[in-house]
């Protein structure tokens, strides 16, 4: 086992694999998702659309990157429109994503939500990120397949019996 492995082992994820960048797949139409702003954060926030940057802008960043360490969470949830409870999963999912992060060297980090360093993103403002180099985007302002990407992890997409299973990635150049 890896020491992000054991990372991740430590810090209850219920799986983690390693996936070259190159076989990640992106799909620009996931864009549209964000556009929807379902979650109330496009242009809101500068880890959201319009402002991380274009699809293929966010695609080049991963694949500036050799490695991907796709890391996995299930949570018990009773009733899948229990926003609420979805978010506190999602906060907890990416908050061990940053302790992870955190213990390594030159990792960048794509989130199961947008950016939540700050309480309130300073850019309805008009003021400058408090932690740009920090600051991390989602799974789908990435446009990344995030079913395609657990299945080539051999993780399970889609969960039944009350479970939510939430996907975030450290990235890296390391050699694993």
């Amino acid at each position: 086992m890896t020491r992000w492995e054991q990372l991740a082992k430590q810090e209850n994820f219920s799986a983690a694999g390693f996936v070259p960048t190159a076989d990640i797949c992106f799909n620009s139409d996931f864009r549209r998702y964000c556009a929807e702003n379902l979650c109330g954060q496009y242009g809101q926030n500068y880890s959201c659309p319009p402002d991380c940057g274009t699809p293929e802008e966010m695609r080049r960043r991963v694949l500036a990157c050799k490695y991907a360490l796709v890391l996995q969470s299930k949570w018990d949830i009773c009733d899948y429109s229990d926003t609420a409870a979805i978010k506190k999963a999602k906060k907890a999912h990416n908050e061990a994503t940053l302790r992870i992060a955190e213990k390594l060297s030159d990792v960048q980090m794509v989130g199961a939500s947008c950016c939540s360093l700050c309480a309130h993103c300073v850019l309805p403002a008009g003021k400058p990120c408090v932690f740009p180099q920090k600051r991390f985007s989602c799974l789908s302002a990435y446009c990344i397949h995030a079913q395609k990407l657990a299945e080539r992890c051999g993780m399970e997409y889609t969960c039944t019996d009350g479970k939510l299973a939430l996907f975030s990635i450290l990235l890296t150049n390391e050699t694993l």
